[in-house]
């Protein structure tokens, strides 16, 4: 295998430089109009086969080996998020109101630098390398609409590959773990329909907040008392917006939240379980209740052929106790559309670095990364498809 670690480190200079300029100039889902042209350059600069504008602002690039072979789907997203940024930062963001709190400047970089060690080796490869720069990931169907819009034909993948720049473990560490290893999703959003009244005459309304409250508290009670103890989802009530004034008994009630489970039929379960106990508790209160369900992604399951051919490669690059195949997160994300139908991995590449003060969570104002991921990220993703790719 050839040392794309080593080649990553060459390059670290150029990975550096595209991450920093990506975090500065962050954009929102299907607004990444800068960050695009900026891929779409890059890779054309290359001389690759480059196709732009899938899903608005998606990028799609082909590394072509000089031989017949499979095709290997790797995915890098690209979008921000609506935070203010508060790291302090030389190269904070410039956008007021937007960061990449997430790691997609990052994921960005790495596969643009990934492009280049597959390009360089291309004469290695039997196959081809898909590259897939997507926009959209953080909850607004980016990958779903590029799966729509055809990224997964012409040539259709054999195996689908991505993966996170990893701030809950430290800098060295890597997560790959056979099955379930990211939630499903669910967002929800429920009004509580009273009878609004002067606050001091309650006897003449209809409350729908003590209904809400009872319904907040309720809902809590389907993980701990419906959900097996061996089993994992999660159920957060996250919003609750009532009434504008402290005299005045509102008309109605909104809250909202998430669902997150691994199992399709916990997921069932639950949502079943959340619309008989929400009303319930409104017909026991003499409220009316709407309730709005929307799916965001599937759950990424890692297949175990591919997990256990990502698992060897980490095994051959790295000391045995870099590994870790037990890392599982309720975090949600949409590759898991882009691994419907193609058997994938989705694994992780720790980047925290407490000494340095680069440990803050993902979507945190503070969230920054020990750079030094970007060519472990790289060269270990590059390796990765070689060894698919390989003759």
């Amino acid at each position: 295998m050839s040392n794309y670690l080593q080649e990553a480190e060459a390059l670290f200079d150029y990975s550096q430089a595209l991450r920093r300029d990506f975090h500065r100039h962050p954009e929102l889902g299907f607004k990444e109009v800068r960050t695009a042209g900026i891929v779409a350059r890059e890779l054309n600069e290359l001389g690759l086969e480059v196709t732009s504008g899938i899903a608005e602002t998606g990028v799609v690039a082909l590394v072509e080996g000089e031989r017949p072979g499979p095709v290997i789907l790797l995915r890098f997203d690209m979008d921000a998020l609506p935070i203010q940024e508060e790291t302090g930062a030389e190269y904070a963001s410039q956008n007021p109101g937007v960061m990449h709190a997430c790691g997609h400047d990052a994921h960005t970089a790495i596969g643009l630098t990934v492009a280049r060690l597959l390009h360089a080796r291309r004469s290695e490869l039997s196959g081809t390398a898909k590259l897939v720069f997507q926009p959209a990931e953080e909850g607004l169907g980016g990958a779903k609409r590029m799966v729509k819009e055809g990224v997964l034909a012409d040539p259709k993948p054999d195996v689908a590959l991505a993966l996170h720049v990893w701030n809950d473990k430290p800098f060295g560490w890597i997560g790959v773990t056979e099955g379930p290893a990211m939630s499903a999703s669910e967002v929800f959003k429920i009004k509580i329909t009273g009878k609004g009244a002067h606050a001091a005459s309650p006897h003449e309304g209809i409350d729908p907040l003590t209904a809400a409250s009872q319904i907040v508290l309720a809902l809590q009670t389907i993980v701990a008392r419906n959900v097996s103890p061996v089993d994992t989802a999660v159920l957060s009530v996250t919003m609750l917006h009532a009434g504008d004034a402290f005299n005045v008994i509102p008309n109605y009630v909104t809250l909202g939240g998430t669902i997150r489970t691994y199992k399709s039929g916990t997921r069932a379960m639950i949502l079943k379980r959340l619309e008989q106990v929400v009303q319930g508790i409104c017909q026991a209160m003499n409220c009316e209740a709407a309730i709005e369900m929307r799916g965001v992604t599937p759950a990424v399951s890692n297949h175990p052929e591919v997990t256990a051919k990502v698992q060897q490669v980490v095994r051959d690059l790295f000391p045995p106790e870099v590994l870790d195949t037990g890392e599982r997160t309720m975090g949600s994300e949409d590759m898991a559309f882009m691994m419907d139908d193609i058997p994938g991995c989705y694994f992780f590449v720790g980047s925290a670095n407490p000494s340095r003060g680069l440990d803050a969570p993902h979507h945190n104002p503070k969230f920054d990364i020990d750079e030094r991921v970007l060519p472990r990220a790289a060269g270990l993703m590059a390796s990765v498809a070689a060894r698919f790719l390989a003759a």
